[in-house]
């Protein structure tokens, strides 16, 4: 009997040809590409990217192929560490500084081939559709880090803007090309060189008025012979010299493949334009694992006002259901779940052995043989046996386990949009259940303003004529995903709130942590443990352009300083993408969602060992 030979499916070349490119195309030999439902990125030698359908879609390939150059040219021109030196500190400014670098990485590879070039358009128009950029309107809506990518590609690397974004860009066009002058023409200039690349971006934010002048003049005065090795672009007859036997092979197999699954034109699978496959979907991760570290930290600056608040008339705490309409809460929340399709057996893992750590603390124990208690049953046989043997009795020991909270504060502001907020609104879901099959009771906050630019509290400051040094000057919006005494699952569709566009403003994060603190004081657990989950940098535009430049940084720290010294409170802070310990004592960073289950155990477990010292006490850093 002849058996027949099961077909494979069409996408099974097709994803052994983009793994090899994108390895060619990164000169990355060893560099491990995986398929799957979560959000795509590279960090490290792991690349993450989507699962096209078995019978391999078109659309899929197109976006497949984009997304997979985006990262590669990343992982190939792309230095961290020079990016970290020269990045803003946060907001706005940040955010455009890193869509404009991402921008800069896919202008080298499109003008080397015009296939690659193709491929970013495509993953560029996927993205702009998926995030409804053709319902914005009003140029408050706008998200000024896209636009600013958006009018980079154009102008760097010729990839036009796609048509469900051209009325968003529109509305910043006029603007952004009148305030920079000859500034993208810089850009173009120095687009192999990422350091004076990084230069003229930080110039060009300064015609922005996204920073102010000094830190438009930032200068690195640092030996960067390490930081350097992203920022010279290889000649062009060297760039294959690793790879380009597997390119080729990669590049047949492609065109093999589109042709039997796809039924597309084969022009566009090249060796080259395939070997170009790299940089992350959003650019959101780009340069998100480190904080900068200038232009300093105002530990010699002199003594700020005290803080305070123009008028706190404007301000709110709102449960989060009332900011979202039924219906788009749960198209959030679905949202959310597909992106948490591969932690669900991580989850389950998590909650199972921190449950048995914790079940370890609260089981009773008891003591036996003792002449009164309780009658120890398990010993009457011996009573049987020998009735001159006195009765065993035996007590219950009292259990060292303390009632427990935790809150969870997390930062809703704009720098934190994308990538960021997604792995934060993640692990509110993972701490929040894991931590109620334990029995620990959760609170889940955000803290974010209502407005950009100030809102109600500015409009109200120039009308009563403009005081010197205001204040805060914006209306703070805290909100409530779930409170202490809500158990989960009447509040999980809450957390999808944090992916709506629109509600992610402003930070101002020594008042949102004062917040968090004090509703802690108020629970009756012996224990209270706060953790909050930001990227550590203060920025609100309106506050800071009429008080002290370290106005809001410096409250934040008197603040976290207060807490980890004088309050009962233990404080504990979670870097998405950004390292924190410049302003907490106990911190860890999360750069992924997939390093949940180890970075998260370890913590937990470590924060519930009452055998080990505390971190306060020992006065070191995690």
């Amino acid at each position: 009997m002849a058996f027949i030979k099961n077909k494979e499916p069409a996408a099974e070349p097709f994803k052994r040809a983009v793994t090899a490119t994108m390895r060619a195309m990164a000169r990355e030999k060893e560099l491990q590409v995986t398929y799957g439902n979560d959000a795509p990125g590279i960090s490290g030698d792991r690349a993450r990217l989507p699962n096209p359908a078995r019978d391999l879609p078109v659309e899929d390939v197109r976006l497949v192929r984009g997304i997979a150059d985006s990262l590669a040219l990343r992982k190939r021109y792309h230095d961290d560490g020079l990016h970290a030196r020269y990045a803003p500190e946060g907001g706005d400014a940040r955010a455009v500084f890193d869509a404009i670098e991402q921008a800069r990485v896919e202008a080298i590879g499109a003008g080397r081939m015009k296939g690659v070039a193709d491929n970013l358009f495509s993953r560029l128009d996927n993205h702009c559709r998926e995030k409804g950029f053709d319902r914005v309107f009003d140029k408050a809506d706008a998200p000024i880090d896209e636009v600013m990518g958006l009018l980079a590609r154009e102008k760097l690397a010729g990839i036009p803007v796609p048509d469900s974004a051209k009325g968003m860009v529109d509305l910043w066009r006029g603007e952004i090309e009148e305030k920079s002058g000859d500034d993208f023409i810089e850009l173009l200039e120095t687009v192999r060189s990422q350091k004076e690349f990084a230069s003229a971006a930080r110039k060009l934010l300064k015609d922005l008025d996204l920073i102010d002048d000094a830190e438009g003049e930032f200068s690195d005065n640092e030996d960067n012979a390490d930081g350097d090795q992203g920022e010279q672009e290889p000649d062009a007859e060297t760039s294959g010299a690793e790879g380009d036997d597997e390119a080729q092979d990669a590049s047949a197999a492609e065109d093999a493949n589109t042709q039997e699954g796809a039924g597309e034109d084969g022009s566009d699978t090249e060796a080259g334009e395939s070997a170009d496959m790299e940089a992350s979907s959003t650019g959101d991760e780009a340069g998100r694992d480190r904080r900068p570290v200038y232009p300093d930290d105002f530990r010699n600056a002199p003594e700020a006002a005290v803080y305070k608040a123009f008028t706190t008339e404007f301000d709110e705490v709102i449960q989060a259901s009332d900011l979202c309409e039924p219906a788009e809460l749960a198209r959030l929340r679905q949202q959310l779940d597909q992106q948490m399709t591969n932690l669900h057996s991580l989850i389950s893992k998590l909650a199972n052995r921190l449950q048995r750590k914790l079940q370890a603390q609260q089981n009773r124990s008891w003591e036996f043989d003792l002449d009164e208690g309780i009658l120890d049953a398990a010993r009457l046989s011996r009573v049987v046996v020998d009735p001159q043997l006195p009765l065993s009795f035996k007590i219950e020991k009292d259990t060292d386990f303390r009632d427990t909270v935790v809150t969870l504060l997390i930062d809703n502001s704009g720098s934190m949009r994308g990538r960021p907020i997604s792995v934060a609104a993640m692990c509110a879901d993972v701490l929040a259940r894991t931590l109620e099959r334990c029995s620990v009771k959760v609170e889940i906050l955000g803290f974010t303003t209502r407005a950009w630019k100030g809102g109600q509290s500015r409009e109200k400051w120039l009308q009563e004529g403009k005081s010197p040094n205001p204040g805060r000057l914006n209306d703070l919006r805290h909100i409530v995903y779930k409170s202490a005494d809500f158990p989960y699952r009447r509040a999980r569709q809450s957390l999808g709130l944090m992916l709506r566009e629109g509600l992610l403003k402003e930070n101002i994060d020594g008042e949102g942590l004062l917040w968090a603190h004090n509703r802690l004081l108020g629970r009756p657990e012996q224990r209270r443990i706060l953790m909050v989950i930001s990227d550590g940098a203060p920025v609100d535009d309106s506050t800071l352009s009429v008080n002290p430049g370290n106005y809001l940084d410096k409250h934040l720290r008197d603040m976290i300083k207060w807490i980890e010294t004088r309050s009962p409170v233990e404080l504990i802070a979670i870097g998405i993408g950004h390292d924190v310990t410049r302003y907490y004592q106990q911190a860890v960073t999360i750069i992924d969602a997939e390093q949940l289950g180890g970075v998260m155990m370890e913590q937990l477990a470590d924060l519930f060992d009452e055998n080990k010292p505390s971190r306060r006490d020992k006065g070191d850093r995690w």
